[in-house]
Order: C-alpha cells, then sequence, then structure tokens
C-alpha cells in the first residue's frame, strides 16, 4: 500500500498550519515615535485614569508598555497612530476610554491626548 497520498495530505495540512508571512513590525521612524509617546507620558506628570482607577505616569507608562509589547507579537503596532488606538486609547478588558488628569489642564480622553503629544514629535 502506497503511503503517497496519505503524506501528501499530511505535509499539506502542516504547511497550512505555518503563517503565509511573518507580522510586521514597526519601521524604526514608528519605533522612535511610540517610545517618544511613552516617555512623554512618563514625564508628564499628568495621572492616567483606567477602568476608574488613577495611576501616576510610571504606572500608566508600563501598563501600556505590556499592551504595546502584546500587540507588537501580533503585528498589530506598526504606527504610532495604531499604537494610539489599539493600546493607549481605551480599555482592553472594559471598552471604557483611558482618561488623563494633567496639572493646568482639564481632564481629557487619553486618544485627543496622545495625538497632541504625536504631533508635537512631529514638529506640528
Amino acid at each position: 500500500m502506497s503511503h503517497g497520498p496519505l503524506l501528501a495530505v499530511l505535509l499539506g495540512l502542516g504547511l497550512a498550519a505555518v503563517p503565509a508571512t511573518l507580522p510586521a513590525a514597526p519601521d524604526a521612524t514608528a519605533r522612535q515615535e511610540i517610545d517618544g509617546l511613552m516617555q512623554a507620558l512618563a514625564s508628564s506628570g499628568c495621572r492616567f485614569q483606567r477602568n476608574g482607577s488613577w495611576h501616576d505616569a510610571g504606572e500608566a507608562r508600563s501598563h501600556l508598555q505590556r499592551k504595546y509589547d502584546y500587540l507588537l507579537k501580533r503585528g498589530l503596532a506598526d504606527t504610532a497612530e495604531q499604537f494610539i488606538e489599539r493600546a493607549a486609547s481605551r480599555s482592553s478588558l472594559s471598552g471604557k476610554p483611558y482618561r488623563v488628569a494633567c496639572p493646568g489642564h482639564a481632564e481629557q480622553d487619553a486618544a485627543p491626548w496622545f495625538r497632541q503629544q504625536l504631533l508635537r514629535l512631529r514638529g506640528g
């Protein structure tokens, strides 16, 4: 009895399980911008709210770094805009928007705050 057809099916199944492409990685500019956003948060003196609890900027940066690392492994944060939308805007668990409260400024949702920081990084 020939095992050729069975072997072909098994090889075909094995190859189908291998991803066609590896997850994309952010280019150097995107990595620099995302790092700049993290640094802007860490040095801001702002408080960061997630799921109803306030955290200092250092805790917030650590939390967002963990989310960013998760997204990187899956190729889901190739640009600073994707980082803002997928990691820095809202809780992955509750869907509630993150909030930022900075000294001398009105409390606001985190997404517009990060977009403003990105504009500053880009010289705008």
